[in-house]
Formats: structure tokens, C-alpha cells, sequence
């Protein structure tokens, strides 16, 4: 069963919201952040990339960082103002990307079932990340930035979801990015609705949010002390998105340079490993892989994951890391 949790949710007012959402910490740099953030003193960005009102020189994981964010989140608190929500709720949550939609339920999720793997993983995490956004719940006691998640598709939750959304919404803006953001709080009667309707799933998947979801328990291990106390810290902020709603975008990496090697040795070192043709910017299916090297596309067909791989190692994005990023 997947548990649902209701939280009081510290958020913006409607007037305010469009001018205190960014973008997620992790998708830009701290020269990015800078410049979204630039004239705009309510940016989210001040708080979950807190260097970018610091030197620019400054080491990202120092204490100023974290120091700093907490005074920011401070003052947005006061000045966007931010409001505690008056009840543990929940909320609807509804993207809308040209013409891709896609409508999920936000809440908390339980950390005991993330620790149980009934909350899935596919991707390795690194523990500088981790150390990061870690140490910023802790500063700020909070958790900043939602994990994604997703599900198989639940009846029961589209109809409770259908009602939900058929209301006037708490949010509702475009972002610079041309993303629309729909938000709705979910009444009572709805809220143990979808509860109950979640209870129902077998299993979530961390569809991104890897380092969150980790940050999320190790800072729970600080926060409930030697005695175990239970909180809302025994649970990680996600939303929720149906498996027949998602959309799955390239998975791409950039590789800054060829470890010493010519472009043609590269490719010589490549077949070593794998069989290369010449081939199109978009793979045709599983085991391949598109690269694009001096001026040309190539596809990479990747060999079969070791017997007895966890689930991620077995993706496409994991052999491609093991057997060619990692020792070419």
C-alpha cells in the first residue's frame, strides 16, 4: 500500500505565487540561477540556490550557503508573505506543457516505505548531493523542492481527482519557461478519498528526485533524535503522477571531452566494448543509444546488464555509464 500523507504546507499567497516559483535547484547553474533571479527579490531561487547572493566565488556547500538560505527563506516569509496552510492538506497539482498535461497529487509520502523499497529507486545517488541538500533541510527545516513520483494508473484516484479539479484553483500562472501551473487544494471529504484510494497502490517510482527523497531520510534521522520521535519529518514532500499521464523526455549526457583520446580512437575504444553504426539523433528502441560525434550521429547498441543487476543497473542510462563512460 502506498501511504498518502496530509501536511500543513507552508505556501504563498494566490497574488504571490507566480513571482515565488522557480525552477527545481538542480536543472540550472548558479550563473542561471543568478540571472532568473535577477530583479526578482521573491524567487524561490534565493533560497534552494542561496549562492547566488553570495560572491561568485564562493564554494556552493560552504556554511555561508546554508546560513544565507535560511535568512532568505526567513525573510520570503515575511514578505511574500508566506502562509502556513490552516489544516494537514492536501493538493492537486497540474502541468501543462504545450499540449502535454499531466495532473498529480501532491503530499507526503512515507519515508518507512521509501526505507522498504515500496517506494522505488532507479538511479544511483551521489553523496555530495546528498550532504547538500541534506544539510539545507536541517538549516531550514524544511523540505524545499517536491520528489516525482509516479504510479500506475488508479480509477479511484482519477475520479476523486476529476472532482477535485473541477473547482476554482488555489494557483494558477504561466511560467517564463511557458509551463502552466495549476493548483488546487483538495477538500476533506476528497482528501480521505484519495487516502484511501492510494492505500490501494502496490508501489511508487521515484520517476526523479533521487537525491531529495535520500536527503529527505538522512535529515529525518537528525530531526527525531535518539528516541525516535515521530513527525512530519517521517515523510518526504512528492508528487504523485499517474503512469498514463507521464511523458519521457531524452535522457541525455554530455561528455566535455574525450579523456586524451582522437574522435576516431574514441569510436576504436567504443567497439571494443559494443557494436557502433552510423544512425539518427533519436534511438529506436531499448539497448540503444544515439551519440553524436565529430559532425555525425552514431548508435550505440549496448550489451545485456550483468545476471542478477538491480533494477537500475539494468537501465539503458547505467550500462551506457558502466561500460563506456566510466573506464573510456
Amino acid at each position: 500500500m502506498a501511504a498518502l500523507i496530509p501536511f500543513r504546507a507552508l505556501r504563498p499567497e494566490p497574488a504571490t505565487a507566480a513571482r515565488v516559483a522557480a525552477v527545481p535547484y538542480d536543472v540550472v547553474s548558479a550563473d542561471e540561477a543568478r540571472a532568473l533571479a535577477a530583479d526578482q527579490p521573491l524567487s524561490f531561487l534565493h533560497v534552494s540556490r542561496a549562492e547566488i547572493d553570495l560572491p561568485p566565488t564562493i564554494d556552493h556547500y560552504a556554511p555561508d550557503v546554508y546560513a544565507r538560505a535560511a535568512e532568505n527563506f526567513r525573510r520570503l516569509r515575511e514578505s511574500a508573505p508566506l502562509v502556513v496552510e490552516s489544516r494537514p492538506s492536501l493538493y492537486v497539482y497540474r502541468l501543462a506543457m504545450g499540449a502535454h498535461v499531466q495532473t498529480g497529487v501532491a503530499g507526503g509520502f512515507s519515508l518507512d516505505e521509501y526505507a522498504q523499497d515500496l517506494i522505488r529507486k532507479h538511479e544511483r545517488t551521489r553523496r555530495d548531493k546528498e550532504d547538500d541538500r541534506t544539510r539545507h533541510i536541517l538549516e531550514l527545516r524544511a523540505q524545499t523542492g517536491p520528489v516525482f513520483l509516479t504510479y500506475r494508473a488508479s480509477a479511484d484516484v482519477d475520479a476523486t481527482v476529476s472532482r477535485v479539479t473541477s473547482a476554482p484553483p488555489l494557483f494558477d500562472f504561466v511560467a517564463d519557461d511557458g509551463v502552466t501551473h495549476t493548483v488546487w487544494l483538495v477538500s476533506e471529504t476528497d482528501e480521505r478519498s484519495l487516502v484511501e484510494a492510494f492505500a490501494a497502490i502496490p508501489a511508487l517510482y521515484i520517476a526523479d528526485g533521487h537525491h531529495r527523497a535520500a536527503s529527505a531520510a538522512r535529515a529525518r534521522q537528525h530531526l527525531r533524535g535518539p528516541s525516535g520521535q515521530a513527525g512530519e519529518w517521517d515523510s518526504v514532500l512528492a508528487v504523485a503522477f499517474p503512469d498514463a499521464q507521464m511523458q519521457v523526455l531524452p535522457y541525455n549526457r554530455v561528455v566535455k571531452d574525450l579523456n586524451g583520446h582522437t574522435p576516431q580512437a574514441f569510436l576504436e575504444a567504443l567497439g571494443r566494448v559494443l557494436s557502433i553504426d552510423d544512425g539518427a539523433p533519436a534511438p529506436a528502441g531499448r539497448g540503444r543509444v544515439g551519440m553524436y560525434l565529430a559532425g555525425g550521429w552514431h548508435t550505440l547498441h549496448l550489451p545485456p546488464a550483468p545476471a542478477g543487476a538491480s533494477a537500475a543497473d539494468r537501465l539503458d542510462v547505467s550500462v551506457l555509464q558502466d561500460i563506456v563512460l566510466t573506464p573510456v
